[in-house]
């Protein structure tokens, strides 16, 4: 299977102050972590539509910006926790195609790392991408079911053990993915943005770690 036969899903929220990346702040104010958030939700964006896919969707909590590029089928969050928005994402979206899911926590990530996935998909039931603080940043499935996420405790240090014990449970063959950093704290974007210098969101590291220079 090629990534021309995958639907790539991410899903985010509208990157609004005091509402995302709340993480980030004191060492950036709220209005800074949001413009972090939309840079990394527009890199994520922009390396999914430069791979080929059969649809791409963003399974959105609020309103589309012009961080959204063309080519996306844009659907509403829904359901309470994020265990069961996830769960339904993965449902809503679902066209006949396999499932790439990813967040907008990782600006890093790669068009290798999701034809990987999609690769991945031609010879497994399920791929899992591990993310650093034990959550993960990746999951594709074959076609979506909402048991497999459903109860699966999220930002917790063990949410990715208990979600890849789910799948496994379930009798699935799944591939692993690299580890990559989620962007929760100050430290992951300076990390980040070091390990990837390009694209948006290491753009606004910078300029905002300058900015701060400047002031002292």
């Amino acid at each position: 299977m090629n990534a021309a036969q995958v639907t790539f899903l991410v899903i985010a929220k509208e990157p609004v102050p005091g509402r995302v990346k709340t993480r980030l702040t004191p060492a950036y104010t709220s209005e800074e972590a949001a413009e972090l958030a939309e840079a990394s939700l527009a890199d994520t964006l922009t390396t999914v539509a430069a791979v080929p896919a059969a649809d791409r969707v963003l399974a959105l909590a609020g309103k589309p910006g012009e961080w959204l590029p063309p080519g996306f089928r844009v659907i509403p969050q829904r359901g309470g926790g994020l265990d069961e928005r996830l769960a339904a994402a993965f449902d809503d979206a679902w066209t006949g195609h396999p499932l790439v899911l990813i967040g907008m926590d990782t600006p890093q990530v790669s068009p290798t790392l999701l034809k990987q996935a999609a690769q991945l998909l031609r010879t497994h039931d399920a791929v899992f991408g591990p993310a650093a603080d034990g959550g993960f940043w990746l999951l594709g499935l074959s076609r979506p079911d909402a048991g497999l996420l459903h109860g699966v405790p999220m930002s917790r240090s063990n949410t990715g053990r208990v979600q890849l014990d789910r799948l496994r449970a379930a009798d699935l063959s799944v591939a692993s993915l690299p580890v990559l950093t989620d962007v929760d704290t100050a430290a992951d974007a300076e990390a980040v943005a070091t390990a990837t210098p390009d694209g948006r969101f290491a753009a606004a590291v910078r300029r905002m770690r300058e900015g701060r220079a400047v002031r002292t």
